[in-house]
């Protein structure tokens, strides 16, 4: 368990929320609206409801993505031959990449149920057996990319649906200027609902998604039939011929032929919210065959009207259809931009488990289901990020540029961990681990190679972003590792303070005293404190650290471990998984039955609050010493974090140089 295995100095500190260090702990990327979905609804059900969340951002894809790709192609070695390859090598992008390496090979490496960039680094390190660095940069390289695929897919979604308007019947061109403002409107009113949960319209999404999905397949086979030699698509012949011919062109097509698959990594991350079967049949019977038939009813249409390649998808609606499809479209970006933002939040929720980030203020937003959760902080980064994109960018078309870039190192970040879990923890000989994953790095490395030729016209813009929360993430931890170094160097080991206590008893106050650390082996602040200021010390005394696991959840008959250590003092030892929340109250709860009688409204607890000050000879950078000590200070409050009651706190501090 995290905390219970060494760690050197390049990886995190062990993940316990304590609020004497600030190394803190609380639950895979999950994209789901509304909160973790109930596994008692049968198959269809969940079916339907992964439907509405896993899929909803792919399923935006052929409103931008045949439009892009085929626009290069053209430009290159034209013909029939830059259609038939390009959606050749959508076809084929959707199999290898999400049919072969999501659904059949990753959805493999599952953390007992749960996927996702950090659920898969937890994995791997437990795999290991010990903290590995290159395991944790991988990790926190992947979640500090998802956040940049957060603030894009929610804009270019909107607003690659919105954009319907410029060829709407009788309005052609007149509404060209309210893009942006239509687009922004409903984005921000997105933004707003959300700290009042999402779960009255999750029902919704489901439904409204598969509609969409059906749409998508009933267009595509109506137009297949402008021209049925577009079916030669579906042999791979024809998308190597398009990169052979176009040469560093057909290299430059791939990057917008990836934006086909973006939202691939939605089916591995919200497997423990939905399950590994419904997943696999609702992307295997339902949405891969509608997606293939909308690309290749595109492709037909452009090939019988070469001119409807500026933009094929609206093209291909009938006048009768318009805007009841640009109604549905609006309506299924919005879930897919919901699926990603609740996606930010849960990631956010298990990087501070996790102890890449410090505690931040989260919300429930429901009192009955579990997961449905609020983060205010992350909620108003990402619509202001959204707002901006709008305004710098324009149009879907320019967005397609920085889109990508983030998804594809998310995805080769997911495939390098794997080798750790194959290798270690499948015990996989090499030769079977080298045959399954050069393929999938070679190509996850060719997409992101071909992205990352966008970097002048907007793909940098998700990197300086990943960047940034990359330097935050390794500020938090390397600040609370030293801090923890320092915290053992100067404290007083416990075995030694109990000691000096017995040859010189001091004065016994009535009641129950919890004194929470980090590290249960030295004596924690707010006891030397209470000891030197208060000089008393109560009757009976609880040594308390929270950690996390490795693993996502724990079982209540392991959630406790209590060491008595003689009368008056006890450890005690709170483990949770890093998707759930931490509840000292309720766990304390649990050692009633182990012994420890109290009663928590007349018990006290004990919090060490340290004021740190920068110092430029020792630790950190000054200016990194300067951001950890601003990460600290707005930290969320540790009692409203830990849910202890207010009117039983007593926090003692420190004034410490880092």
């Amino acid at each position: 368990m995290a905390g219970d295995t060494p760690h050197d100095a390049s990886a995190p500190p062990p993940a316990s929320h304590t609020p004497e260090t600030s190394t803190h702990a609380t639950g895979p990327d999950s994209h789901v609206p509304g909160g973790q979905i109930a596994k008692h609804g049968g198959m269809w059900a969940l079916t339907l409801g992964a439907i509405g969340v896993v899929f909803g951002d792919i399923g935006t894809s052929p409103l931008y993505a045949l439009r892009e790709a085929i626009g290069h192609a053209q430009r290159g070695v034209g013909g029939d031959l830059a259609i038939v390859g390009v959606v050749s090598l959508a076809f084929w992008a959707l199999m290898v990449v999400v049919t072969f390496k999501y659904v059949f090979f990753l959805m493999r490496a599952d953390n007992k149920g749960e996927g996702g960039t950090l659920s898969l680094m937890a994995l791997a390190q437990f795999a290991v057996g010990r903290r590995s660095a290159w395991i944790f940069i991988l990790g926190v390289c992947g979640a500090a990319l998802f956040y940049g695929d957060g603030i894009i897919t929610p804009a270019i979604s909107v607003l690659s649906a919105v954009e319907g308007l410029q060829d709407a019947p009788g309005l052609s061109g007149k509404l060209d200027p309210f893009i942006v403002p239509i687009s922004a409107g409903i984005l921000i009113a997105l933004f707003l609902v959300q700290s009042r949960g999402t779960a009255r319209l999750a029902k919704y999404f489901g439904p409204i998604t598969a509609v969409w999905f059906l749409s998508l397949g009933a267009l595509g086979l109506v137009h297949i039939f402008d021209d049925i030699t577009i079916l030669r698509a579906l042999s791979p012949y024809y998308g190597v011929s398009l990169l052979l011919h176009d040469g560093f062109l057909g290299f430059v097509i791939l990057g917008s032929v990836f934006l086909a698959v973006t939202g691939a990594e939605a089916l591995y991350a919200d497997m423990g919210h939905f399950g590994k079967a419904p997943i696999r049949m609702g992307w295997l019977a339902f949405v891969l065959p509608c997606l293939t038939l909308n690309y290749l009813g595109q492709g037909a249409l452009i090939l019988d009207n070469p001119a409807a390649a500026q933009n094929p998808f609206w093209n291909m609606v009938p006048q009768v259809a318009y805007w009841p499809m640009l109604i549905l479209a609006t309506a299924a970006t919005v879930i897919a931009s919901q699926a990603v933002i609740t996606g930010a939040f849960s990631v956010t929720q298990q990087a501070v488990q996790l102890g890449l980030l410090p505690r931040i203020d989260i919300k429930n937003t429901s009192e009955t289901q579990a997961g449905q959760i609020f983060v205010p902080a992350v909620n108003t980064f990402l619509m202001v990020g959204v707002l901006v994109l709008l305004v710098v960018f324009q149009s879907s078309h320019n967005l397609t540029a920085a889109y990508g870039v983030a998804v594809t190192g998310t995805m080769l970040v997911n495939t390098l961990m794997a080798y750790s879990v194959i290798r270690k923890g499948w015990k996989w000989p090499m030769w079977a681990v080298a045959g399954t994953l050069i393929p999938f790095a070679f190509i996850d490395s060719v997409f992101l190679t071909s992205n990352l030729l966008k970097i002048p016209d907007g793909a940098w813009m998700p990197l300086v972003l990943g960047a940034l929360l990359v330097v935050v993430m390794w500020t938090w931890v390397r600040g609370t590792q030293i801090l923890t170094a320092k915290t053992r160097k100067d404290s007083l080991p416990l075995t030694d303070l109990i000691e000096m206590l017995q040859a010189r008893p001091p004065h016994r106050a009535p009641g129950m005293a919890i004194f929470l650390t980090s590290d249960p082996d030295v004596a924690p602040v707010a006891l030397m404190h209470n000891l030197k200021h208060n000089k008393v010390l109560h009757e009976k005394n609880v040594i308390l650290t929270v950690r996390t696991s490795e693993r996502p959840r724990v079982k209540e008959v392991d959630r406790v471990r209590m060491e008595p250590i003689n009368d008056d003092f006890k450890k005690v030892t709170v483990t949770y998984g890093f998707m759930e929340t931490p509840n000292v109250p309720r766990a304390l709860g649990l050692c009633r039955k182990k012994g420890l009688k109290f009663d928590i409204m007349s018990t006290s607890f004990f919090l060490g609050r340290r004021s740190l000050i920068p110092s430029a000879r020792q630790g950190m950078p000054l200016w990194q010493d300067r951001l950890f000590i601003f990460l600290m200070r707005n930290a969320a409050n540790p009692t409203d974090f830990f849910h202890i009651p207010p009117g039983r706190v007593v926090e003692l501090g420190a004034q410490v140089a880092v």
